[in-house]
């Protein structure tokens, strides 16, 4: 792919260190409500909220998953004055096969992340 400069420019995830501060500030600062738990037959099951609210904030390790989406070539740039973010990977082979996968509103490059390396290594996973 060739860049065009101010037309397609690289792009790395890189989540300031104060904004994953301020997320654990606000897990940790959570008001429960005091409702009867009703597991899910009451909407989203309290006890489960509060156990992944936990695991948010004291387990999940941003930094990881961050170096693990950056392994993948990111863009961004902008059409109609909207901007856009893609991935753009090579396929290996004799005659990769160009392939454009999209996604709506709300949500997110990561549906396609574990399938990237599927479509363009194809023989390394059968």
């Amino acid at each position: 792919m060739k860049l065009l400069e101010g037309v397609i420019t690289p792009y790395t995830i890189d989540v300031p260190e104060a904004i994953l501060d301020d997320l654990k500030r606000r897990l940790a600062n959570t008001r429960w409500s005091h409702s009867p738990d009703l597991g899910w037959d009451g909407g989203m099951d309290a006890n489960y909220l509060r156990d992944f609210c936990d695991y948010w904030r004291e387990e999940y390790n941003w930094r990881r998953a961050e170096q693990q989406l950056n392994q993948l070539a990111q863009y961004r740039t902008e059409i109609d004055d909207i901007g856009v973010h893609f991935v753009h990977e090579r396929g290996k082979g004799p005659a990769p096969f160009p392939l454009i996968l999209t996604h709506g509103y709300p949500d997110s490059f990561y549906r396609f992340v574990k399938l990237i390396p599927l479509l363009t290594d194809p023989v390394a996973f059968g």
